[in-house]
This record gives structure tokens, C-alpha cells and sequence, in this order.
């Protein structure tokens, strides 16, 4: 599989093999994180803007861990409001909280997750992952790799479930009105939620990562699936054990339960998320579903001509029922 333009991205079968147990392991996940109090705080923070209104946001998530987030919504505004829930790309945090206003600025509430222990490129975060770890590829991607229990995204795909249970319970948000949102791991995150969480109105995934994540870590040509091909080349006897981790965190198999409208997108020229790994997700997605395919761009997906889509789609999923 290349990115060249013209190359056609399902030419390619996906090499995901779901574990038996699935359902069970997350059932069993989200069930011990139902098991520790919300206990979410809104504080408003003071900013210049004349049009939004911001506010810091605390929850707790996986392990009663206590999750950071920004609020924003509509200063002008009638309730109950839409809401969108997005999850940033990897290594990136909340940033600031004049950061990321599309969504306000479009009329619905939107929480910006903060990933635990990330927030140290691009924007700033400001959530720890309290969780030790055995070792580990430098990043992410291989952090407590050696079992699904003490993986990562086990921990980041439950405050991401609780993300969505945090903006339902706020007071001025439609609970029946919430999509989910985001670009690479943010898009990966957000596919994950939409096979745990039922009743999302909306899903948008630009490149999405972690989806048909045996192929694609062969298949990269940079960024963080990189990392799990360097932390085997090193581990030389753990292949199947790690791709067993890997496979309970796999966007395939919750394509496979959503059932959310979703809006896909991938770039022909991405070496990051290749293009067959979205098509992989796709092609399994359960939910009605659209794809944009930039045949020309790379990880962007499109970019904001892909958002634009995405605006358009969500206006008519979230508008209040006539």
C-alpha cells in the first residue's frame, strides 16, 4: 500500500482480528469507571471574547483520575444547547482558552478534552496520567503495552466515554443532542466513544489513528504507529502479545458497533494514518456513513474544506427536533 494519487485504498484487506472477549472487557472498564462519583465543576474563566463564554472543566475519569477540560458555548444563547465533545490530535493538550472556538462560534457547546499526560506539543494540557507503566517506546503508543489492562488508551478511551457523560450532565446542554468530533488520535478517540456510548447524534473522524493497527504499523510512513514498530524491533518476541494488546483498542471493532451518523475523511498522500486504515474502519462502520476522500492532501484530511462538510453535516443532525 502507497499513498500515491490513484492508488485505491481498499486494494488492500485490513489484517485486524477482533478478540472473542471484546464486549466483556469494556463492559467490565466502563462499569468499575461508573463505580467513582462524576463530581464535574464548571468554573468560568475570565477572557476577552465578546461572543463565547469559557469554562474550566473537571471531572473524573478512568480510576476516579480527575480529567481537565475547556467549556465553551455561546454567550448569547438559548438552552438547551447542542453540544459537540472533541479529543485532540497526539501529544496535544487543551491548549488555551482562546483556542479552538469553530464550534462556539457555530452555536453548539463545546468541551475540548485535555489527554492525560499529553499536552507537551503543539498546545498545552494540564492532566496527569497518575498510572505507572512497564517499558515503553518513547511516546505514547507502547505505554503498558503488555497487557489490555494496563494499556494507555484503555485509561484515555474511558475519560473520553465519561467526557461525553460530563456535557450531558451539564445543565444547559440537550443530552440528546451530542456528537463527537476529532482529527487523528482525536479521530481515533472519537470512534472508540461512538462503539461505547449510545445515542450520539454525530460523529466526524478526519484521519482517524488506531484503526487496523497491525496494518498500519506496517505500512506508516511516520508519525506514532512508528513507535510500536520501534519498540518491536527491539522486543523481538512479543509481536503476537503486543498485537493482542492493540486489538481490544482498535477502531474496526467499534466501527463495527456504532450506529451514530458519521462523516469519514482520509488523505491519499497521508503516511500517518494511511488511507486503507480509515477505509478499514469504514468499510466496517455500522452507522450510516459518508467518506471524503482528498485525493491530493495528506494527514490534514482536508483540513477546514473537510470541517466545512462537517458543520454542514452536524447542523442538520443536532438542530432541534421541529
Amino acid at each position: 500500500m502507497t499513498a500515491d494519487p490513484g492508488v485505491e485504498p481498499r486494494a488492500r484487506s485490513g489484517s485486524y482480528e477482533e478478540p472473542g472477549d471484546f464486549d466483556d472487557f469494556w463492559r467490565t472498564t466502563l462499569d468499575e469507571a461508573a463505580g467513582h462519583p462524576l463530581d464535574l465543576a464548571l468554573t468560568p474563566v475570565a477572557t476577552p471574547l465578546r461572543t463565547v463564554e469559557v469554562f474550566d472543566v473537571s471531572y473524573r475519569g478512568f480510576g476516579g483520575h480527575p480529567i481537565r477540560a475547556w467549556l465553551r458555548v455561546p454567550r448569547h444563547r438559548e438552552e438547551p444547547l447542542p453540544a459537540v465533545v472533541q479529543y485532540h490530535g497526539y501529544a496535544s493538550g487543551r491548549g488555551h482558552p482562546l483556542d479552538d472556538l469553530l464550534w462556539p462560534s457555530a452555536g453548539y457547546a463545546h468541551l475540548l478534552m485535555d489527554t492525560r499526560g499529553q499536552g507537551g506539543a503543539y498546545a498545552g494540557g494540564v492532566t496527569p496520567d497518575p498510572v505507572g507503566a512497564g517499558p515503553a517506546y518513547p511516546g505514547f503508543m507502547t505505554r503498558g503495552i503488555a497487557a489490555p489492562e494496563t494499556y494507555f488508551y484503555r485509561r484515555v478511551f474511558t475519560d473520553a466515554v465519561r467526557a461525553v457523560q460530563a456535557v450531558r450532565s451539564a445543565g444547559m446542554i440537550d443530552p440528546a443532542r451530542v456528537g463527537v468530533v476529532g482529527a487523528s488520535q482525536g479521530g481515533g478517540i472519537a470512534l472508540a466513544v461512538a462503539g461505547l456510548v449510545p445515542g450520539l447524534r454525530a460523529v466526524h473522524l478526519q484521519a482517524p489513528l488506531l484503526c487496523d493497527i497491525p496494518g498500519a504499523v506496517r505500512t506508516a510512513t511516520d508519525g506514532p504507529y512508528q513507535e510500536i514498530a520501534g519498540y518491536l524491533a527491539t522486543h523481538r518476541s512479543e509481536p503476537r502479545r503486543t498485537l493482542a494488546t492493540l486489538a481490544y483498542f482498535d477502531g474496526i471493532a467499534f466501527a463495527r458497533r456504532a450506529v451514530a451518523p458519521a462523516w469519514f475523511s482520509t488523505g491519499l498522500l497521508d503516511g500517518v494514518c494511511p488511507p486503507s486504515t480509515a477505509f478499514a474502519a469504514f468499510d466496517a462502520y455500522g452507522g450510516p456513513k459518508e467518506i471524503a476522500v482528498w485525493e491530493y492532501n495528506g494527514h490534514e484530511a482536508g483540513g477546514p474544506a473537510d470541517l466545512e462538510i462537517a458543520l454542514a453535516a452536524f447542523s442538520a443532525r443536532l438542530s432541534p427536533p421541529a
